[in-house]
Parts: C-alpha cells; structure tokens; sequence
C-alpha cells in the first residue's frame, strides 16, 4: 500500500538489517536496551528462513522509518490469534500517520488470516502509545498481568 509517499510492505530479505536497527532503538525508548541479546543474523533466519515470525514496514523515498513485527498464537479461548510483538515508527517520521498505516494493515493481515483476536502489550507510562490504541478502538485490559521466563543460552 503506498499512500502520502510512504510505502507499506511486507519486509523482505536484506531489510533484517533496517529492522534490527529500529528494535534497538525501541529498546532504549522503553529504557531496557541491555536486553537485546537478538543479533541481525538471527532475525534473518526468523524472518525469512525458519519463517518463526512475520514484519512489514513503512518505506519512504527508500529508507525504512518504521516497522510491525507480529506472529500467530493462539487462545484455547478463541482459536487463532495474532500476536503483535513490536511496532515502531522512529521519532522524526511520527505524527505523520505513518503509525496508523502500519497498524492497519497489521489488522488487515489479521482478518486475512481469520484469526479471532490481535493481542499486544503496551507499558503503562507510554502514554502516546496509549492513546494511540484507544483511539484505535483496542481494549487495554488491566486485568491481566504478563508472565515471562527468561531463558540464557
């Protein structure tokens, strides 16, 4: 989809490097980029190889200035579900709907695949984010408390 010069497409090979680059940055918006142990390499084969997951990105003029990371999980609940694990837009392209073009289409592909339920997590101080979300129509649930482990190979 091209709209306002910017270009949403599926990420394809060699853009792995673009991306990487982006999560990092993410990493020190959400002030913990110390815990990135993923490597350019490894996102690769994720990516395009072993196919464990699936990004698009917004394009303009040639320069990746945003990314959706996502796969699909499921809800014994519901069935099928699609689960967003990062969405990013670098600061000096925000504000320009780039955002909104890229969560979009992750919810197109989200119906596309007929899956019952998107899900993501937001921190609570991200207070943009936030209201991105609500203006988006998502239920921000704070019932529900994230459980992680952690595993160091």
């Amino acid at each position: 989809m091209i709209k306002n010069n910017i270009n949403i497409r599926k990420a394809k090979d060699g853009d792995e490097v673009s991306i990487f680059e982006q999560i990092k940055e993410l990493a020190l918006f959400e002030k913990a980029p110390e815990q990135v142990v993923n490597t350019v390499e490894q996102l690769k084969i994720d990516l395009f190889i072993d196919k464990v997951c699936d990004a698009i990105v917004a394009e303009k003029e040639g320069k990746i200035v945003g990314f959706a990371l996502y796969f699909t999980s499921y809800s014994t609940w519901k069935g099928k579900a699609l689960y967003l694990e990062d969405f990013y837009v670098q600061p000096e392209y925000r504000k320009f709907g780039y955002g909104s073009m890229l969560f979009d289409e992750v919810v197109k592909i989200a119906k596309e695949r007929k899956v019952r339920r998107m899900d993501w997590v937001v921190l609570d101080w991200n207070e943009n984010a936030i209201q991105f979300y609500k203006n988006k129509g998502a239920t921000l649930d704070p019932e529900w408390i994230n459980g992680r482990l952690f595993f160091d190979y």
